[in-house]
């Protein structure tokens, strides 16, 4: 789409008008300065606030937008009330006093998907779940890429939506966080899925009903839905005159496993689409996430055996079940990148022998109880670490031996003295990072730094 374009939709949508509008976005992060560019680009006026008083990013933008007026150091509220429209990034939460006065004094909230989405006419793909999003997204582009297809990648994940907009693309295939979906209104993607919806983020949503409402308004308009049957919140999300597709590791679906003579095998309803045994990826949850971006990519058009293809060398994203090292008939994973109790759950559902796992964190609000059925299960034994490690302690009721540790240097230690050949060592925190770490990449590493220290 061309600039006038872009603007007459931003006009119908949002009455966003380069004349009139006075833009405050909030939040100096990726985000925001992806939106700042787009903003910019348009000839809009706007501003930029920040309650950190250095967010790490300003020096880069000044060298950019020396220009720019930017708030830093609090949420100064003559700031929002200039504005007539808020793009809030989602790392700041729509319950900041200052926002919530704002929205009610009329200023409307738009967010950086809202401009992506009246700034393109190539189809979307839209990818939420509370766990397997950025496998599922970055499997789906492989996929694509595989058809001959030009696409862009990003959103939640990696590149910044709206940066997206630089590339030539046919198809868009974004990641999308609850906290984006909150403040979405106008995506009308070709195709979305709810891949799954398990506690996670409720020190921001008042519960879990709340959590899944934001994730099932990436539905919303008129694409195709995919759905995870074996998934009780998102089979209810059905709508009886939408187009669906449903994917299920558990029974029959429109893509599903299939039990033949060689093996199991991924299905479309009664085409064997290739062997499970042929998928690289690690972990039951895994076979589940395949056969989403299958759906995806058949529910838009795709080749299927372009898909097969991509699929069979799909080797993964970094820090998400991740095998680190085999050191003295030991299996080490890194799966530092699951961050909430369902993550960990699936990680250890996928195991068929009980592991050794190190978790902890900070379990951003959620119930630790949660998490011990699957543990008891699955673990032979657990080290724990982190800010929260009592609370995980205290849920497993000593079901399972363990272990406490300082920090990631010690758990491994710990979990080498545990462990014996033909064992695996899991780390699947169930927990956010950032108690001890810069983010979970940085969990990860230093996971992989300390196996690979270990004694050959």
């Amino acid at each position: 789409m061309d600039n006038v374009a872009i603007i007459n939709s931003l006009k119908k949508n949002f009455a966003l008008e380069p004349q009139s509008a006075k833009i405050l976005v909030v939040g100096l992060g990726n985000t925001g300065i992806s939106v700042a560019r787009y903003l910019q680009g348009l000839g809009f006026n706007f501003a930029i606030i920040d309650s950190r008083d250095k967010p790490p990013l300003i020096d880069e933008f000044f060298q950019v937008m020396p220009d720019t007026p930017v708030f830093t150091g609090g949420f100064n509220e003559s700031a929002f009330k200039v504005a007539t429209h808020l793009v809030v990034s989602p790392g700041v939460p729509l319950t900041e006093k200052s926002i919530v006065k704002a929205i009610a004094g009329g200023v409307k909230v738009v967010s950086d998907i809202d401009l992506f989405a009246c700034s393109v006419d190539a189809p979307i793909i839209a990818i939420t779940g509370s766990n397997g999003k950025s496998t599922v997204t970055t499997l789906l582009g492989e996929m694509v890429k595989a058809a001959g297809k030009k696409v862009g990648v990003g959103g939640n994940l990696g590149t910044p939506a709206l940066d997206l907009l630089t590339q030539a693309a046919e198809l868009y295939v974004l990641e999308l966080s609850s906290f984006q979906l909150e403040r979405t209104s106008v995506l009308n993607a070709a195709a979305a899925t709810v891949l799954n919806v398990s506690a996670d983020h409720l020190d921001r949503h008042a519960d879990i009903a709340e959590y899944a409402r934001e994730k099932q308004s990436v539905f919303r308009g008129d694409g195709v839905m995919v759905i995870n049957a074996d998934d009780p919140i998102v089979d209810a999300m059905r709508e009886a005159d939408r187009r669906l597709l449903t994917f299920s590791i558990k029974k029959d679906a429109d893509f599903y496993i299939a039990h033949k003579e060689d093996g199991e095998w991924l299905m479309h309803n009664e085409h064997g689409l290739m062997p499970l045994a042929s998928v690289p990826l690690e972990g039951r949850h895994n076979a589940a996430n395949a056969l989403a971006a299958l759906a995806l990519g058949v529910s838009i058009g795709l080749d299927e055996q372009a898909m097969c293809n991509a699929l069979k060398t799909f080797k993964g994203l970094d820090h998400r079940m991740q095998r680190v090292a085999e050191i003295r008939g030991v299996s080490w994973v890194n799966d530092s990148k699951a961050t909430n109790i369902g993550a960990c759950v699936a990680a250890l559902q996928g195991y068929e022998r009980k592991v050794i796992l190190i978790a902890g964190g900070d379990a951003k609000g959620a119930d630790m109880n949660e998490l011990t059925p699957a543990i008891k299960e699955k673990a032979k034994s657990v080290v724990l670490m982190g800010k929260d490690a009592g609370l995980i302690k205290e849920a497993l009721n000593n079901c399972v031996p363990v272990y406490a540790a300082e920090n990631m240097a010690q758990a491994v230690q710990i979990s080498a003295g545990l462990a014996q050949a033909g064992d695996s060592v899991l780390l699947s925190p169930a927990c956010a990072s950032l108690d001890q770490y810069k983010n979970y990449q940085d969990r990860g590493e230093q996971f992989a730094k300390a196996v690979l220290g270990l004694p050959a």
